[in-house]
């Protein structure tokens, strides 16, 4: 224990520096052997790893940009069908209302031939009518004023009923 009286660890001895060394270098040798190697595989693995997952994140990114550039694509086709399905619907609409046009100018024009026939028939209808009445009433003019003026005459009595025979034999 004398020994360790006597030491004073800032005045330095050949022997305890040579013995520092030695386990120094075995310490280091020990450790870089069972320590920095498990270390340095760990901190490479976990490199590779970070460099896998900035990779996998690129390639993620890569094909989100592909997704969005398709999804715009489908996006933009989407409307173009839109306005095509619209374009055509007006088309359509437009013909269906030529067409329902055609068909009432056609079902007005029939209605108002029918009419204006109809007119036309009742018109000569009537127009006979009045023709037969107009005919009936100097019919009976005549018969009253001839009775009037013939009365009493036989020689025009017999010349009448000879005139009557005669046309209800013709």
């Amino acid at each position: 224990m004398i020994f360790l009286a006597d030491f004073n660890p800032i005045k330095p001895y050949i022997g305890l520096f040579f013995w520092s060394c030695v386990f120094f270098l075995l310490f280091w040798g020990l450790v870089g052997k069972f320590g920095f190697k498990p270390i340095v595989q760990a901190l490479k693995k976990r490199e590779d790893d970070i460099q896998d997952a900035l990779d996998e994140a690129k390639k993620a990114r890569q094909e989100i940009a592909n997704l969005e550039a398709k999804h715009e694509k489908l996006l933009d086709q989407a409307k173009e069908e839109r306005s095509q399905i619209l374009l055509d619907a007006k088309e359509a609409a437009e013909v269906y209302r030529k067409e329902q046009k055609a068909k009432a100018d056609d079902e007005f024009r029939v209605k108002v031939d029918s009419a204006l026939q109809e007119i036309e028939n009742r018109k000569m209808e009537a127009m006979i009518t009045i023709k037969n009445d107009a005919g009936q009433m100097a019919l009976d003019i005549a018969e009253k004023i001839l009775n009037k003026e013939l009365k009493g005459d036989p020689a025009q009595e017999s010349f009448v009923k000879g005139l009557v025979d005669e046309i209800k034999l013709s």
